[in-house]
């Protein structure tokens, strides 16, 4: 059977990776997939680095545009990134009829409405399984294995370099901005890491995994983003003491009013398996109504992991390319005519619990008068630490756990709280979820 032709989009990291895969295990793959998967052209501004990857064994170009408009090619493997140029290629590839596979979670995160749209409309599949988690298989999982399920909720620590950053920050209580130059060092962290430690990289990831689970378009611009730069250590170590890890982590839940769709960082019970995930690994927990809780766990980056996902893609269109458009798995798991566009919630209605950590004077009064503006706030206490100030100190820190309560709540009371004259720094609040139910 004549094989599938491949027109790759950038052969980087994960582009090198993806061909170095497919080659070694073609027969394999050919097993699998029922015909060959062969990359035919590869387009890069760097055609030195292309003829190394590749050995000169296919055609070579510095023309993207040419590939995607390839009569001979079948399937466009877009791995460039970015919003740009990468858009523009992908709508161009599918208005050629040519289906699409990408990693790029950024721009499905906010231009995957129009994306799928487009493809739909033409009859072409968009497949992005490298574009969430590299190579664990997550949006196969959401769109196809939990299918029978109303999902409940996902949490996912789904960005390994600040997951690298926190495990080295409770290992060796070091501050942030000396393990992120480490992280950089070794690698795990870009020259500019803004998108990772901002948590901007894993609320495009949420965003994607959200509308799969809840049958929502994609609405990025709606998600509360908080990243890890202005954790302090000292949190890390009240953290552990009670009994918590603080990971980063993309949080989405359906509640009867809404989306909750948020990423930050998250006190997580330190039984809990996610909790001890540690290092540059991913994991992602999905709670289903008729499944429980499953975990997805892995290398969430790298070339050979994600190439992995974007090979699982390729070989799924090559089964399903000459199936009826309508007989397809859907792009968002439900059927475009059914999806619905749920409200996503501020963050003032999101019920969590709270890490509240206080500077206060070390007199007496304090606590009480703490605790009354908590209870006029309806906002309960679930655990609570003070740390006995050291010799001649003044001041010393008070570390509380809150009941489920509402942000807006929560944000009331730090006002009152600030505002008394015992109360020394801005309170610190983290949230928490046991990821129990």
């Amino acid at each position: 059977m004549n094989p599938i032709n491949v027109g790759l989009l950038g052969i980087g990291t994960v582009g090198g990776g993806t061909y170095t895969v497919l080659t070694r295990n073609e027969a394999e793959i050919t097993r699998r997939a029922g015909r060959p998967i062969r990359i035919s052209v590869v387009a890069d501004k760097n055609l030195e680095l292309a003829k190394q990857v590749t050995g000169g064994k296919v055609r070579i170009t510095d023309d993207a545009f040419a590939v995607v408009a390839d009569p001979e090619v079948d399937i466009v493997v877009e791995l460039i990134g970015g919003y740009g140029i990468a858009r523009e290629l992908v709508m161009k590839a599918i208005e050629n009829g040519k289906h699409v596979v990408t990693a790029n979670k950024a721009l499905l995160a906010v231009h995957g409405n129009e994306i799928f749209a487009a493809a739909q409309k033409k009859g072409v599949m968009v497949a992005f399984e490298a574009a969430v988690a590299g190579g664990i298989p997550i949006i196969k999982a959401l769109r196809e294995g939990l299918t029978a399920n109303r999902i409940q909720w996902i949490a996912g620590i789904i960005n390994g370099t600040t997951n690298f950053i926190l495990s080295e920050m409770r290992d060796k209580g070091l501050p942030f901005d000396v393990v992120l130059k480490e992280a950089q060092r070794l690698g795990y962290a870009e020259a500019d890491p803004t998108f990772d430690v901002e948590g901007i990289d894993a609320a495009h990831k949420l965003t994607i995994m959200s509308a799969i689970a809840f049958g929502i378009p994609m609405q990025f611009d709606k998600a509360h983003v908080e990243g890890i730069s202005k954790l302090d250590a000292d949190d890390i170590k009240y953290a552990e003491q009670l009994g918590y890890r603080i990971k980063l982590l993309g949080i989405t839940k359906r509640r009867a009013d809404g989306i909750e769709l948020r990423v930050h960082p998250t006190l997580v019970p330190a039984k809990r398996l996610i909790a001890n995930v540690e290092g540059a690994m991913n994991a992602v927990l999905v709670q289903g109504d008729a499944v429980g809780a499953t975990l997805y766990y892995g290398k969430g980056a790298g070339a050979e992991p994600t190439a992995s996902a974007v090979i699982a893609d390729l070989v799924d269109i090559t089964r399903m390319h000459t199936a009826d458009p309508e007989h397809r798995v859907p792009h968002l798991a439900f059927q475009p005519d059914a999806v619905v566009d749920t409200p996503i919630l501020p963050l003032a209605e999101v019920e969590t619990s709270y890490y509240l950590r206080l500077r206060v004077e070390d007199k007496p009064g304090v606590l009480a008068d703490v605790t009354r503006i908590l209870a006029d706030q309806q906002i309960s206490i679930d655990a609570m630490i003070q740390r006995e100030p050291g010799e001649g100190e003044e001041q010393t820190d008070i570390i509380m756990l809150t009941h489920l309560t509402r942000e807006k709540n929560v944000d009331g009371a730090i006002r009152l709280i600030e505002s008394l004259p015992v109360v020394k720094r801005k309170v610190i609040r983290l949230r928490l979820e046991n990821l129990d139910k």
